[in-house]
Parts: C-alpha cells; sequence; structure tokens
C-alpha cells in the first residue's frame, strides 16, 4: 500500500490536496529536518524517507501542526498515520 493510501485509509485526508504552497510553515525549525510542506510532497512520491524523518517525530510539529494547512488538509492526522505507519513496517520487518 503507498503512504498516500495508507494516510488517506487512516484519516480519510487525500494529501493530493497539497500544491506545496508552504502556507504550512511553522516555527519550530530546529525540530524539523524536512519542512511540512516537503513531507507531504514525499507521501505523494511514496518515499520511505518520510517514516524515518526527525519532523515526523517531533512532538512539538506535531503540535503546531494543528490548523497549518491553509487548504484543510488535517495535518496532525497526517502525521499520527504516518507515526503509525512507520510503526506497522518497523514491526513487518522485526
Amino acid at each position: 500500500m503507498s503512504l498516500r493510501s495508507a494516510v488517506k485509509k487512516a484519516t480519510g485526508q487525500d494529501v493530493y490536496v497539497c500544491h506545496a504552497c508552504n502556507d504550512c510553515d511553522i516555527d519550530v525549525h530546529n525540530e524539523m529536518d524536512i519542512p511540512l510542506a516537503s513531507l507531504v510532497q514525499l507521501v505523494l512520491l511514496n518515499d520511505e524517507e518520510a517514516l524515518q524523518c526527525r519532523t515526523l517525530w517531533s512532538d512539538p510539529v506535531l503540535e503546531a501542526s494543528r490548523g497549518a494547512c491553509k487548504r484543510g488538509l488535517d495535518l496532525h492526522a497526517v502525521l499520527i498515520a504516518l507515526r503509525e505507519e512507520a510503526t506497522r513496517k518497523a514491526g513487518l520487518q522485526d
């Protein structure tokens, strides 16, 4: 299953609505190795880097993501779904 499909199945959110406008730029840059817009683009590309980046696992980023998208994408829910997908995939590899 693609990362986009996993997010959509878990949240009902389709990350395809992201236009990489960078309006979701949040003020926790020291916690991020990848900006949120870039993280969403990695999901669209089905790039596993999205599941391993520091941005995904940062709790301050998770909290700051609430309401960050001006297009209505629930980035908080997307991040939670990606964390769950990463945990699931890590369990399959053990």
